[in-house]
């Protein structure tokens, strides 16, 4: 069990990796304002460095998730996931934080909120077992 709630993290650690590149490399694309909405090239400029800021918090929250996966993959069956919990957990804080925040963001929170909680409860219960 403790191997799926490690391909779950790894799985929500690339979904943010991802947002990363959305919000911090291509802000104002195409592809990112299909995930994100249209927006002005107004709205783009007076957005971009906010943008920017969140993405890198995305992608420190992936890198944690797969630290503690390495981590945990070499052997350090306590530190490793504990890092990925924190990671995932973060996660799941930030989804639920947007979902509760932003009704017309619900459905964003519930894709980038469903691997990280999938992956605390399947790390939760492989710890507890």
């Amino acid at each position: 069990m403790l191997v799926v709630g490690l391909v779950l993290a790894v799985l929500a650690a690339l979904l943010h990796v991802f947002i990363f590149w959305l919000e911090s490399l291509a802000w104002g694309s195409d592809r990112a304002q299909g995930v994100f909405g249209e927006q002005t090239e107004q709205e783009i400029a007076a957005t971009r460095l906010l943008a920017f800021n969140q993405g890198f918090y995305n992608l420190f929250l992936g890198i944690l998730a797969l630290l503690g996966v390495l981590l945990t993959a070499l052997g350090a069956h306590a530190v490793g996931p504990a890092l990925a919990l924190a990671g995932t957990g973060s996660m799941l804080g930030a989804a639920l934080v947007l979902g509760l925040a932003s009704p017309a963001h619900r459905i964003a929170a519930v894709r980038q909120g469903t691997l990280p909680l999938l992956a605390v409860i399947v790390l939760v219960l492989a710890l507890a077992i």
